[in-house]
């Protein structure tokens, strides 16, 4: 049974990819890590000696910290945070029990760069529909909450990349787009391995509305009348993008916890009860 300053693996997966999940510290030191670059999603790294640094961008949130076992380092790590004011808890086990659970683990090489500010740095084409809100909700919700993404004409999103330090994606001939049938969302989860048994039943519904492929989920043309119409709302894309966040953490709940369940009114008891 975890202490009231940790929480389980499996507690854990069910607040990652939520709008108010915790921010997750790892503080491993580099030779625990480099034995096995993976990283849990959207956990950012920070040395544990440090932690003094981190303590006031992390004011008012809820904490996480991850260390190899979950011993030493995470828990004093977290109890220097708490000394702070910050509300931080370890997880149980640590990264090993992570691992052994079967919990998804995002490989750091598939990760592009920060920038000054800690921030991964993307960009896209303009006025976006499917994929383009798709694809920054996964990595904010999954990657990295902090991500900044860059709306652009299509024919700067290359020289803004290049300039930027930004990865470009949902363009032809990068990383990050359209392999074969599938569409960026699913190139996404399958290089961050991003197993998470609800984001792969959401990926259809994506691939479907994105590609008018209407035939591999039902709810594939709702996705595509609501982003459509979100694109009518907004003129400012980032705006766009704060309203469709919503949409997809709908979606995400509904495919997480939802699915099974149907609505019918009147009810058929109901109806069977008329004389």
């Amino acid at each position: 049974m975890p202490s009231p300053t940790e929480i389980t693996p499996s507690q854990l997966a069910r607040l990652i990819g939520l709008p108010d999940a915790p921010v997750l510290v790892d503080v491993s030191i580099d030779e625990d890590f480099n034995a096995d670059p993976r990283i849990i999603p959207s956990a950012i790294r920070h040395p544990f000696h440090a932690m003094e640094q981190l303590a006031p961008r992390l004011a008012g949130s809820r904490v996480v910290v991850i260390c190899q076992q979950g011993k030493k380092l995470s828990q004093g790590a977290a109890a220097v945070l708490r000394s702070r004011g910050v509300s931080a808890e370890t997880l149980e086990g640590g990264n090993f029990a992570w691992r052994d659970a079967g919990e998804p683990l995002i490989p750091v090489s598939a990760l592009p760069p920060r920038n000054l500010l800690g921030q991964t740095v993307w960009v896209t084409r303009h006025r976006p529909k499917i994929d383009r809100i798709a694809c920054p909700w996964l990595i904010r919700r999954f990657i990295d909450r902090n991500a900044q993404f860059l709306f652009v004409a299509p024919a700067n999103v290359l020289d803004v990349a290049e300039k930027f330090n930004a990865a470009p994606f949902d363009i032809e001939d990068v990383a990050f787009s359209h392999r074969g049938d599938m569409c960026t969302f699913d190139t996404m989860l399958e290089t961050f391995a991003l197993t998470v048994p609800a984001l792969q039943r959401l990926a259809p519904i994506v691939r479907g509305a994105d590609t008018d492929r209407h035939d591999l989920a039902p709810e594939a043309a709702g996705l595509l009348a609501a982003s459509l119409g979100l694109s009518r709302m907004f003129r400012d894309d980032l705006a766009q993008l704060d309203a469709g966040m919503v949409l997809y953490d709908a979606f995400y709940r509904w495919a997480r916890d939802a699915s099974g369940e149907s609505h019918d009114w009147p009810s058929a008891l109901a109806r069977t009860e008329k004389p």
